[in-house]
């Protein structure tokens, strides 16, 4: 059996929020599909050959922590981004995802640079984006609805126009409370706010990360899965935001 290794990025640091019920998920999900999946983690001064590994998550953190984490990944840019570049499927949470852009501005004034991955910001303002999100997002051609939670104070921003976003916001937040913008999307990376976990209330989410994960091996996966439970999961947050616009 074809084995798959996703890398836990600092779990020590990155890891508000349970957003590491996402790799729980996945886990399962690549277990139903009959794959055999094994969560590695990845700490500050380890060596990770990314040409090895099938896919990573990286969770959110505090500011220090963020600062520790990118001068250890600093040392490991030109891989890494290269690995993005060819079609590593990866998923970047709140600060994770902050640090895939040239820096992050606190609302104090103290600048911490970034990884310089993408043409995107971020500055820390007053009050927190905090709240249930419904956001609408595309996938193999079919627009579908993608429900989270978001708690996060600094402000994202595009530097380029031409950055595709993870999806609109239809209701909540998003990247900057402003532009309607959720997340950012490069090839099988995704960067977003959202927390929860996101993946299990999501599964066309989550089967987007296991199928670029099985496309990248040349597996073709038959197997259709019954996401009645999770489908269930996911109206039901999506009805509660609704209604709740509603009244």
């Amino acid at each position: 059996m074809e084995k798959f290794i996703i890398a836990h990025m600092y779990p020590a640091l990155m890891n508000l929020y349970g957003d590491r019920g996402n790799l729980v998920c996945l886990k399962k999900r690549m277990e139903w599909y009959g794959l055999n999946c094994e969560i590695k983690s990845i700490h500050l001064d380890e060596k990770l050959d990314f040409s090895q590994i099938d896919m990573i998550f990286m969770g959110g953190g505090s500011d220090r922590e963020q600062g520790l984490v990118y001068h250890d990944l600093l040392k490991k840019t030109d891989q890494l981004m290269a690995q993005i570049e060819s079609g590593l499927p990866a998923l970047c949470i709140c600060g994770a995802y902050q640090l895939l852009g040239s820096y992050y501005k606190s609302h104090e004034g103290t600048v911490m640079d970034g990884l310089g991955f993408f043409p995107l910001y971020t500055e820390g303002r007053e009050g927190r984006l905090i709240g249930n999100i419904l956001i609408e997002s595309e996938f193999n051609g079919q627009k579908v609805s993608v429900v989270g939670f978001e708690n996060h104070g600094g402000r994202t921003y595009f530097s380029d126009p031409k950055l595709q976003s993870l999806g609109q916001v239809i209701i909540g937040h998003g990247n900057n409370g402003e532009d309607q913008s959720e997340g950012m999307r490069f090839k099988n990376l995704i960067g977003t706010y959202l927390h929860g976990p996101l993946l299990p209330k999501n599964p066309t989410l989550a089967d987007f990360f296991v199928y670029a994960m099985a496309d990248r091996k040349g597996l073709k996966l038959e197997k259709v899965l019954d996401d009645t439970i999770e489908n269930l999961a996911h109206e039901q947050v999506r009805y509660k935001m609704i209604s709740g616009q509603k009244s």
